[in-house]
């Protein structure tokens, strides 16, 4: 079997120069049952938001193309096809290069966390997008989520124990043989393994809404004050386990804290509010917002971004519509490293 690595490909930071973002239009109702009208203006305006900074492809079904056109902006294309549900970050191919600039994409196995919903029409929009830019396609033969890493482009992997070593996902690999294939196929050197995401998280806890790389050695991650939410001790574990790692460059990390939002409700359960999920694009972050109760920390995170990205524009997109389904910004998205 090819191996990325073996060809010099490895996967770049999401702060890399993007050729463009890929957006998959909201189509689910078991997703969002009552709000699916709101949910696809949430998500035309993080379309149209990525527009301003960077080329855009929205991948919709094919009866649908004239709907969301009419939400998007024109610089919006669109491309198309069919699948089952809208977060791309986790179903879509992952991005690898080399040092000549070649693009290639990684197409994982993917399985809706652990078979929580349908998946057989989002498990083969990897290969079709990888076949439609016909860039070169890796299959790799086991269950991965864009949303459960993070990279910082020199070697070095965030995740969290309670996803990747699910055994909702793939039972017959461990520790040791998970890391041996991120090497392969992300060009990975070493693996820093959170313990738990945030409560309420039906990814089974994916490292983009807990902490993610600001540059090589930096890492933010979100944090709670509140020692009787349920968040407290699995925060305090991975700030635990941040403060003790060193990367792959042997580097102790810089830790960049941001203020977790008030915990907020749909249907009487906890959502996983998060700020970590923002989007790099090029020039900018567009970072979730929560108004409401949240306006304080809302204005608190875009503050700490600013000051951790000066040289980025900060577009804040108001997300507690996309957020009702279990996700979010980062997670709705998809970088082609250009």
């Amino acid at each position: 079997m090819d191996f990325p690595k073996d060809f010099g490909f490895r996967m770049p930071p999401e702060w890399a120069p993007h050729a463009r973002t890929f957006i998959t239009w909201p189509v689910c109702e078991e997703t969002w049952p009552d709000e699916l009208e709101d949910v696809r203006k949430a998500y035309a305006e993080v379309a149209n938001a990525i527009a301003k900074f960077e080329p855009v492809t929205l991948i919709v079904r094919p009866e649908l193309v004239s709907d969301a056109a009419k939400l998007c902006d024109p610089a919006v294309d669109i491309m198309p096809l069919d699948y089952d549900d809208s977060w791309i970050r986790d179903n879509g191919p992952t991005f690898v290069i080399d040092g000549q600039g070649h693009v290639a994409g990684i197409n994982w196995q993917f399985n809706a966390w652990g078979g929580k919903f349908s998946w057989e029409k989002d498990n083969l929009v990897a290969p079709q997008i990888l076949d439609h830019l016909d860039v070169r396609r890796f299959n790799a033969p086991f269950i991965m989520e864009g949303g459960s890493i993070h990279v910082d482009g020199e070697g070095t992997m965030l995740t969290t124990e309670e996803c990747l070593l699910n055994p909702n996902r793939n039972p017959h690999m461990g520790r040791s043989d998970l890391e041996g294939e991120l090497e392969k196929y992300l060009g990975v050197e070493k693996v820093i393994w959170l313990k738990t995401g945030l409560y309420g998280d039906h990814t089974d806890g994916h490292v983009d809404n807990v902490a993610c790389f600001a540059r090589p050695g930096v890492v933010l991650i979100q944090v709670c004050n509140d020692l009787d939410d349920p968040n407290y001790a699995t925060n305090q574990e991975n700030l635990e386990i941040l403060r003790q790692a060193t990367d792959s460059q042997g580097r102790k990390f810089e830790i960049i804290p941001i203020e977790q939002p008030p915990a907020l409700y749909h249907h009487g359960d906890r959502m996983a509010a998060s700020y970590i999920n923002f989007y790099f694009v090029n020039g900018g972050i567009i970072l979730p917002v929560f108004g409401g109760e949240c306006a304080e920390t809302d204005a608190k995170a875009a503050e700490t971004l600013g000051k951790v990205f000066p040289d980025r524009e900060i577009y804040k997109v108001h997300s507690r519509f996309i957020l009702m389904g279990g996700g979010n910004v980062h997670c709705a998205t998809q970088q082609m490293p250009r």
